[in-house]
């Protein structure tokens, strides 16, 4: 597994002090993207929150993400949390180290005290002594957030003194855009109140056999119950222990939301699981296996491996100004471009960490990772595969059928309204349900350009349906 070393560095470290008016938060920040450019240190956020005790404990949710890995459960290296500033709220979000649990923790307008943020993305100190006096934080005192370092800071800092050096796997940054692009998918599925939120959440069975079916949720009166067997409103639960960061916040839940596709069959799916709270959200996205992570679920695929959609998302990334929503309509109109497109566009941004996809709001939202923007791509197996067997000249078209020589081997290709199938095993083990092999998207490829070349650009649909880690 490829990965490098991501080096973060703080002014100081981040800690919970108490101050004559109450508390006092403060998150140093790293080096982000503003809309002023590359900033060492950023500052986004300085007031009092509405719901001090809930922020805190959101906050440790999603820290509690970063630090786990639920499959094969050894603790490794913890990537801080990302903070990004869209104006009028802050998003907190993390990614578990196996790669299977995506947090958000979204604190709003009314949970800021309608006071604004800044713009931008950055990474968040959130060290072991600030968790434990966050753990220990009690009453309703006032909380001052601060987020970044102080103006005096700003101003006298002549060097870095905290530095963390963490793991980045190339999996890692996969499995962010390709939770994105699942998230994009998804319906409200069902919702319940706060005291049945709460009862649910708690009689969830912690632990699931290894070999058996996925665990699904059905409603059932005024609640939600778990079953083996999928119907045509059920919801996806695989994994119930990955919701325990949830705890954290139970106390204060207002409302549970659960998102999901639509069952296909008995197969397992990704599922969002939102908690509402005072002025805030929390929201857990799992992938459809505990034992496989979000990195090679293929959903982005298509948009990749297209050169009409680099350029589109070149001219689409231009137009983003930090919204906390992004108008898909409004944005084509300015683009110029159709609305899938535009989605193909954000898709493709989404796998440079550009743009993430928040299921409340059903709508994309702009942040700039603090991390290479080209990895994500550059490393994604089945796609350096399909271009090296182009590279290579391998594909040989014949209507709507196309043979691929890959290796000794020669694989069948046939396409059947816009869908493309193969011969090779990666598409006999999952039937195109984890997206294209690398033979498919070879043919895709080489189809498109040959369009292009005929017939000038052409509409680009959004790529395919979700997958794993090997290559196909």
């Amino acid at each position: 597994m490829t990965r490098s070393v991501q080096a973060l560095a703080y002014v100081r470290p981040s800690a919970l002090e108490s101050t004559g008016s109450g508390r006092l938060l403060g998150l140093e920040t790293a080096g982000g993207l503003t809309p002023r450019g590359a900033e060492a240190h950023p500052r986004f956020f300085s007031g009092f929150l509405a719901a001090p005790q809930v922020a805190a404990r959101g906050l440790l949710a999603v820290a509690d993400v970063a630090a786990a890995r639920y499959h094969q459960r050894i603790r490794p290296g913890s990537l801080d949390p990302v903070v990004t500033g869209n104006g009028d709220r802050l998003r907190f979000e993390s990614f578990s180290g196996c790669g299977g649990v995506y947090a958000r923790l979204d604190i709003l307008e009314e949970g800021l005290g309608g006071a604004e943020t800044g713009h931008g993305t950055t990474n968040v100190d959130v060290n072991d002594p600030l968790r434990e006096a966050l753990s220990r934080m009690t009453g309703d005192d006032p909380l001052h957030l601060r987020v970044g370092p102080e103006e005096l800071a700003v101003t006298t800092l002549t060097g870095a003194v905290v530095e963390k050096k963490v793991p980045l796997p190339d999996r890692w940054l996969r499995g962010f855009a390709e939770a994105q692009v699942a998230s994009a998918r998804f319906d409200l599925r069902a919702g319940l109140s706060g005291a049945e939120a709460v009862r649910f959440l708690r009689s969830l069975p912690r632990g699931q056999a290894r070999g058996r079916g996925p665990l699904w949720v059905t409603r059932s009166g005024r609640t939600l119950r778990p079953t083996t067997r999928p119907g045509a409103d059920a919801v996806c639960l695989p994994g119930p222990d990955r919701l325990v960061a949830l705890e954290r916040v139970l106390r204060y839940a207002t409302g549970l939301r659960v998102y999901g596709p639509v069952p296909d069959g008995a197969l397992a799916t990704s599922s969002a699981w939102e908690v509402a709270l005072p002025g805030m959200r929390l929201t857990l996205t799992l992938s459809p296996d505990p034992a496989r992570g979000f990195s090679g679920e293929g959903g982005v695929l298509e948009a990749l491996a297209t050169e009409e959609a680099a350029q589109d998302a070149e001219l689409v990334s231009v137009l983003l100004a930090w919204e906390p929503r992004i108008d898909l309509a409004e944005l084509a109109a300015r683009a110029g471009l159709g609305i899938g497109r535009v989605r193909a566009a954000l898709v493709r941004l989404g796998t440079a960490g550009r743009v993430g996809y928040d299921v409340a709001d059903a709508a994309y939202f702009h942040r700039e990772l603090p991390y290479d923007a080209d990895r994500a791509e550059r490393h994604n197996p089945r796609l350096v595969g399909a271009r090296r067997l182009v590279s290579e000249g391998a594909v040989e078209l014949d209507g709507p059928l196309a043979t691929v020589v890959s290796g000794e081997r020669r694989y069948r290709v046939r396409e059947s309204d816009g869908v493309l199938s193969c011969t090779c095993p990666w598409w006999a083990d999952h039937q195109g349900r984890r997206g294209p092999c690398k033979h498919a998207l070879a043919v895709r490829m080489v189809r498109r350009g040959a369009t292009a070349a005929a017939t000038g650009p052409a509409e680009t649909p959004v790529g395919g349906r979700s997958a794993g880690d090997r290559n196909g």
